[in-house]
């Protein structure tokens, strides 16, 4: 995976690196079996991203490991290519997500990690896990208003797949 645009591939999965900012963000979304499979299939189609406002083009539907995202937020000159590649993807009974990085292009370097969970109680959680650092010469100078703009992406996916 020599093409992503940082060295910590999989990290999102535990402990996250230093030098970076980081993401947690956790929302219960549903409850049941039912309520975990439409959502996971929501989620491995890119509709969390869709659903935020992202404009989204997957190589592979479902997502797996390999596939390519292509994602674009913003309008005409003021719109963002975000290029990236899904490290990890994975579906059972109770667990499904996906974790993508960052390739040259992308405004930021980095991973985020998508995972829903059909705990023993029954809920259905939502678990977003990301690590970023600015990429490109835009996002350095523009930086605290890249936070902002992860911060309110994130809350708008994890309401994305909420069938509550």
């Amino acid at each position: 995976m020599g093409e992503l645009t940082y060295d910590e591939v999989g990290a999102t999965a535990g402990q996250m690196p230093a030098g970076y900012h980081h993401v947690r963000a956790r929302r219960v979304i549903g409850r049941g079996p039912e309520d975990f499979a439409r959502a996971a299939d929501a989620l491995l189609a890119g509709e969390a991203q869709r659903r935020a406002g992202a404009r989204i083009d997957l190589s592979d539907t479902p997502m797996r490991a390999g596939t390519r995202v292509t994602m674009r937020l913003g309008i005409g000159i003021l719109s963002f290519r975000i290029p990236c590649l899904v490290v990890w993807a994975d579906r059972t009974e109770t667990l499904a997500g996906f974790a993508y990085g960052t390739l040259p292009g992308h405004p930021e370097r980095g991973e985020e990690r998508f995972t829903l969970t059909l705990t023993p109680s029954g809920e259905v959680v939502f678990d977003i896990a990301a690590f970023s650092s600015p990429g490109r010469w835009f996002t350095r100078l523009g930086a605290p208003v890249g936070r902002r703009v992860q911060s309110w992406m994130t809350r708008r996916y994890l309401r994305a797949l909420d069938g509550r």
